[in-house]
């Protein structure tokens, strides 16, 4: 089928980007009404030039996503083979060991496919329904090209919903693990699968973590906000810190930085409870630490969060600040693709401030290189770090 834009639409397409919105659409022509979800049309300017292959959901606000740019070349389950084998043929340059994400959505030209892979068990989330529709050539794909025993279908992601699709936790083939075994820098981690968050790790922080091992204080006393699975406590352990804390919100994931550090014949100490409020306590009790890693969830998921995100980046920082002892390390993460990096910045300066700390920023980070950026899609450079050293004064 084909699918024409209006005059003047094409311009976004031509520069790179891969995404067609509703509004782009030649509805008078080409009406969206036409299309079931996850069809493969032939998408034209108003000229009818060829832009190039995609799938259509007439129900989502992106109708259109490209899957090809070459006239000769419609999409097809060789095509998804050999993008999955290109993402691949990446990771194994990069890492040495199979841990990584192995395709990053769009940044891979695979839109709306994420693939994670723990040693001989990938597991992938799909959000789209183009890519729900070729679930059959992408299992095939990924048996294929990557041999793995086993690949899980994680789909509970938000995006789901956008695109009319189910939540569900499936196996494609090979046995459910309980726990996802993880290697990063060179330190082994277990992570639930069921119970966790993404795909069960979020390998997007492995270069910032990697970085911490070169800025942390010897024998620091640590606090992971937002810990998670305490990958980054367990990390700086590993680097001489001689006492670590995790803030965490989830019992489950406390129980699994426990378990990290456990495996090492370390330890954590495990807070429960909404960041703020123990970030609060624990001033109101006295504790003080040589560093502190903020690594919250995403507080603006959409562009109208902002305001209010701003303000709570604001207030975490203040709060971390306050714990922090003279010439203390802050690393402080976000994750929100809407927040720019200058915010971030502004929210730190703001925070130190507030409490009469000056602060020096050592380092910025961003994803590791498993998670490469597209040009034309700044949503795919999401993640921000600051590396800052705090002083009294």
């Amino acid at each position: 089928m084909l699918l024409r834009l209006r005059k003047g639409e094409d311009r976004r397409l031509r520069a790179g980007h891969p995404w067609v919105f509703s509004n782009e659409v030649d509805t008078a022509s080409t009406p969206l009404t036409a299309f079931t979800p996850a069809l493969t049309a032939r998408v034209v300017s108003d000229r009818d030039a060829f832009l190039g292959y995609a799938y259509v959901n007439p129900h989502a606000l992106i109708s259109a996503r490209l899957l090809s740019r070459d006239e000769r070349r419609e999409p097809d389950a060789a095509l998804l083979a050999g993008r999955i084998g290109r993402a691949l043929r990446l990771r194994a340059r990069l890492y040495p060991t199979p841990h990584y994400r192995l395709v990053f959505g769009e940044s891979d030209e695979l839109p709306g496919l994420i693939l994670d892979r723990y040693g001989d068990v990938v597991v992938g989330q799909i959000a789209t329904a183009g890519m729900e529709a070729r679930k059959a050539d992408i299992e095939a794909a990924v048996r294929e090209v990557v041999a793995p025993r086993t690949l899980v279908w994680k789909n509970d992601g938000s995006a789901r919903d956008l695109e009319q699709l189910p939540k569900e936790l499936t196996v494609a083939f090979g046995a459910l693990p309980e726990t996802l075994e993880i290697i990063e820098n060179g330190i082994a981690f277990g992570a639930p699968l069921g119970q966790g968050q993404k795909t069960g790790w979020f390998y997007d922080q492995a270069a910032n973590r990697a970085r911490l091992r070169d800025l942390l204080p010897q024998g620091a006393r640590v606090l992971d906000v937002c810990s998670y699975a305490g990958a980054w406590a367990v990390t700086a352990l590993h680097a001489g810190a001689r006492e670590a804390v995790c803030v965490d919100a989830s019992a489950s994931a406390l129980e699994a930085a426990s378990r990290n550090a456990g495996r090492h014949g370390m330890q954590v100490e495990p807070l429960r409870g909404d960041a703020f409020e123990v970030l609060e306590a624990l001033a109101g009790a006295g504790r003080r630490f040589d560093a502190i890693v903020l690594d919250p969830p995403a507080f603006a998921k959409r562009r109208k969060d902002l305001p209010k995100a701003q303000a709570a980046y604001r207030k975490l920082n203040q709060f971390a600040l306050r714990l922090l002892d003279d010439e203390g390390l802050l690393v402080s993460c976000s994750c929100s693709w809407h927040l720019p990096e200058s915010e971030l910045l502004a929210a730190i300066q703001s925070a130190a401030r507030h409490v009469s700390r000056f602060v020096q920023v050592l380092a910025v980070g961003g994803q590791a290189p498993d998670h490469p950026l597209h040009p034309a899609i700044p949503e795919t450079r999401y993640l921000k770090a600051f590396f800052c050293r705090v002083l009294t004064g």
